[in-house]
């Protein structure tokens, strides 16, 4: 059976009980507390604007599916947001198309949440006032791109006539041009109440 003996301390006194245990209290502590403490991680609200229709795209003869107002022309830092809330509904996106002409810098690759999303332009092809999102499990989108300097009624009445399931389509420049004009007034008043539109940071 081992046999243990107290061991002096530099005085030439045998410690004490209660300097023994205050040594492993100051041990145990030391233990528990090389580790880095738990740091709470806020919770990040959406902060893209945007309306959706309710209904799932139909490839073919959709022309929009719906309005994001991006709060300025910088592409990069605006698709991290639009995604934030695209990802979890429409899939991953992984590609997009917008015309140079409101995007002053169009970088080739964007770093959105983790992953890389491809960038391309089109001057011609493109819609100016459309961006183009793709997603590998889900397909194509369109939306309507609204200036970030629109005031806020006209910005609501062109999300609602985007995201409308009703009345005849109309591509991105047709509603901007409609909405300049004075147009697009009704078909916020007849949407506006509609059940089922999914509308975010508005």
């Amino acid at each position: 059976m081992p046999v243990s003996f107290p061991v002096s301390n530099d005085t030439g006194r045998l410690p004490s009980r209660r300097g023994a245990e205050v040594r492993r209290r100051v041990r145990a502590m030391s233990a528990t507390t090389s580790h880095p403490p738990l740091r709470a991680v806020p919770f990040r609200a959406p902060t893209a604007r945007l309306a959706l229709k309710a209904v799932s795209p139909s490839p073919g003869h959709v022309e929009l599916d719906g309005a994001w107002w991006p709060r300025s022309r910088d592409l990069t830092h605006e698709l991290s947001a639009l995604a934030d809330v695209l990802d979890p509904l429409w899939g991953r996106i992984t590609h997009i198309a917008v015309n140079p002409r409101h995007w002053p810098i169009i970088p080739r690759k964007i770093l959105v949440n983790g992953h890389v999303v491809k960038a391309g332009w089109f001057t011609s092809e493109q819609d100016p006032h459309k961006i183009l999102l793709l997603s590998y499990t889900a397909g194509r989108w369109d939306l309507l791109v609204i200036p970030p300097e629109t005031s806020a009624p006209s910005a609501a009445r062109l999300m609602a006539a985007a995201s409308a399931n009703t009345g005849p389509p109309m591509t991105a420049t047709a509603l901007m041009t409609a909405e300049q004009a004075g147009g697009t007034s009704s078909s916020s008043e007849a949407t506006s109440s509609r059940p089922g539109r999914l509308m975010v940071g508005v």
